[in-house]
């Protein structure tokens, strides 16, 4: 799985432009102040904050060898970790999150256990179809709690609707898709078709596909993820996992706040954590910048901290759940892959 020179400067310009979205965001709160934060932090509890990170990646990558299992594709714990941290890679370095890493995640997923590409691309839209669940509820439960508790500002109420809008709209389309995916196919197939063979003409390498074989790789995709969908136990198990790791995620928001020395309430990381995830899907690597934002203008108000002190917890917490995946992916995908050509050159022999 190679890169190639377009693909690199995609990701070089993402990351340009995502560093400079983060000098922006810090400048307004103060680079200097919230320097100051970090270097009074705690270190005990940043180092905790690096552990809760570790587990939430791990109960993420549960979930995904549990869908592999439910698709016949067996692998062992570390092999699901590595593998998922090869996933979380990918998302985080190119732009749109999830929707710009899959494919890249399958392909690794596919060369690592010789499943073929529509299943393994399957199983990882269907984990992240997952995480859409709990992420989903943990923000209602900390809506539920700031208006019983709280009078909401105008701005918390546009948020609250705006969740409670996509927690009905994104199920309601997802329902309507699956149940009309013999149409979705076709208009998916009719845009494939058209769009690489206008690609075709300036891209020698890449030639023309039919809408036959569009369709074909596209049931395969529906078929893996219908078969997680129908595996009651297997579907609640990865669920399980999912609403594990975005609790963990949320703890490790929280104890960056406690590592400053404040203690905010548990429901405002819940309420923050899943409208912070939804960021990832701006054209920046993995969100970076987009994420750091929204984390930081939601928190002020809602935890009742300021700007510098938001800054300063965000950077602790994307410091262990964004760059430390991006190492520790980054290193477990070069071993697989040299594993997968070492493998590879072995059949060939």
């Amino acid at each position: 799985m190679r890169l190639d020179l377009g693909d690199m400067r995609t990701i070089i310009v993402g990351f340009v432009a995502a560093i400079a979205v983060l000098l922006v965001i810090f400048s307004l709160a103060g680079i200097n102040e919230i320097m100051t934060s970090l270097t009074m932090a705690d270190g005990r509890i940043v180092i905790a904050v690096a552990v809760v990170a570790l587990a939430w990646l791990f109960s993420w990558s549960m979930s995904l060898r549990t869908v592999l299992r439910v698709l016949g594709i067996r692998i062992s714990v570390l092999r699901a970790f590595s593998l998922y941290a090869g996933a979380t890679f990918a998302n985080n370095v190119t732009p749109f999150g999830q929707a710009g890493g899959e494919p890249f995640a399958a392909l690794l997923i596919s060369r690592t256990t010789n499943a073929d590409y529509e299943s393994s691309l399957g199983a990882i839209a269907s984990v992240d179809s997952i995480n859409f669940v709990p992420s989903i509820s943990f923000a209602l439960v900390g809506v539920a709690y700031y208006a019983t508790v709280l009078t909401l500002g105008h701005a918390l109420v546009m948020v609250a609707l705006t969740l409670v809008a996509v927690a009905i709209a994104v199920p309601i389309v997802a329902i309507f898709g699956w149940r009309n995916r013999n149409q979705v196919e076709m208009k998916i197939a009719d845009i494939v078709v058209r769009v690489v063979g206008a690609l075709a003409r300036f891209v020698p390498r890449l030639t023309p596909t039919s809408k036959a074989a569009v369709v074909h790789r596209l049931r395969g995709f529906f078929d893996a993820i219908e078969r997680v969908a129908g595996n009651r136990r297997g579907l609640a198990l990865s669920m399980f996992f999912s609403a594990f790791g975005w609790f963990l995620s949320a703890v490790s928001l929280w104890l960056s706040f406690y590592a400053l020395g404040y203690t905010v309430p548990f429901a405002a990381v819940l309420f923050v954590i899943p409208l912070g995830s939804m960021a990832s899907i701006t054209p920046l690597p993995g969100g970076l910048g987009g994420v750091d934002a929204v984390l930081v203008i939601l928190l002020v108000p809602i935890a009742g901290v300021s700007a510098t002190t938001a800054s300063a917890a965000a950077l602790i917490h994307r410091g262990a759940t964004y760059f430390l995946p991006v190492l520790i992916g980054g290193s477990t995908t070069a071993m697989l892959e040299a594993d997968n050509a070492k493998t590879g050159s072995i059949r060939s022999d």
